[in-house]
């Protein structure tokens, strides 16, 4: 009667994990190209820390919190480790939504392949969008790179600043020196006849022949 209701049991999982069924998703693992010499065989032991990692995923999920690792069921297994993976729920056997398991997934995945020491490209969920790596520290601290960024700002800006004042100082024209024993300067001021010469060379009110008649040029003055 054991052996007919594990048979049955058997068949029942049988139909529910099939390739490219429903709420059914395939594994790929690149253990060989992931780890070279180090590489594990993939056995029994690396398929049940497998359901147990989907199991621990899934009781992450809301309404969730009772699945097992027998809930979650393997078939079709290669020797190139690939596999299909379902999640169900015994007490209706029937499969988990394909959304909630890849939402699980996603949640986890970091968690996952460091239970294989693989990453997204070695260990693939054909169905499921990798995730992205977390965000790393900086090895600098950001106040130190925004100091440096500003402080060459203003270093720059003095230079520029300098490099103008010269430039502007040698395209200006020199001032003309004048010798102050060539100054000369001649200021006229015309009274009819008579104006006035130079005043740093003058000696007296000279008469303006231009203006003057024929009888006031012969008589002295």
């Amino acid at each position: 009667m054991l052996w007919l209701l594990f048979f049955l049991v058997t068949a029942i999982h049988g139909e529910l994990c099939q390739p490219d069924a429903e709420n059914a998703f395939k594994v790929r693992l690149s253990i060989r190209t992931a780890l070279g010499d180090k590489a594990y065989a993939w056995d029994t032991n690396e398929e049940y820390l497998f359901k147990a990692m989907v199991a621990f995923s899934m009781r992450k999920v809301p309404n969730r919190e009772t699945t097992e690792i027998s809930h979650v069921l393997l078939c079709n297994v290669t020797r190139r480790v690939s596999f299909w993976f379902v999640v169900t729920d015994p007490t209706k056997n029937y499969t988990l939504p394909a959304d909630e398991i890849q939402s699980a997934i996603r949640m986890n995945r970091n968690r996952i392949n460091n239970a294989f020491s693989l990453n997204d490209q070695t260990l693939e969920f054909l169905k499921i969008p990798s995730t992205f790596a977390p965000p790393t520290d900086p090895s600098v601290p950001i106040w130190i790179i925004i100091f440096g960024v500003v402080f060459c700002i203003v270093i720059v800006a003095i230079t520029l600043l300098v490099l103008s004042g010269i430039w502007q100082r040698r395209s200006s024209p020199s001032p003309v020196m004048v010798n102050d024993d060539k100054e000369h300067w001649i200021n006229t001021i015309d009274f009819g006849n008579f104006r006035t010469c130079d005043h740093s060379d003058m000696k007296g009110w000279h008469i303006n022949d231009t203006f003057m008649t024929e009888d006031e040029r012969l008589t002295p003055l």
